[in-house]
């Protein structure tokens, strides 16, 4: 090794072999089986909102949308009723979900405005809002989480 000018990590005259750490690689839990699928949720959810909003043609432009759209105001109700139990507050999530999205439906249609890109925009300004008014009320009548 001196012909070519390479030195040994240890100090001088040291004689060690080199040691082979052990893998120590830990094993994927239910939690983080669970954290990479609220982040894959995320993404699509985010595509979904992100392509009809800059008008992308996309062979996922309708999938993402329509996950976006179950998913967005799901996701803002479920947030706004902390103290269900986990199975009401999903199944009270996607029955409001349903019923936020045929009311942006219906009054987009109603007042002829209908476009992907508005109810996309709707339906996220509402799915926003649900969480903000909550806290705000438990706010003001002074109740915490």
């Amino acid at each position: 090794m001196n012909s070519l000018g390479i030195r040994h990590p240890a100090p001088q005259g040291a004689n060690t072999a080199m040691q082979t750490m052990p893998n120590k690689s830990p094993v994927p839990t239910r939690s983080d089986a669970l954290a990479l699928l609220a982040g894959v949720a995320v993404a699509v959810a985010a595509a979904g909102a992100a392509l009809p909003l800059a008008g992308l043609d996309s062979p996922l432009r309708a999938p993402c949308a329509v996950f976006f759209l179950l998913a967005a105001p799901a996701a803002g109700i479920a947030a706004a009723l902390p103290r269900l139990a986990p199975g009401a507050r999903a199944a009270v999530a996607a029955g409001g979900a349903v019923l936020l999205d045929t009311a942006v439906a219906r009054a987009l249609l109603a007042f002829d405005g209908w476009s992907v890109r508005g109810a996309v925009a709707a339906v996220a300004a509402l799915s926003l809002l649900a969480p903000l008014v909550a806290a705000a009320s438990r706010r003001t009548r002074g109740v915490r989480k």
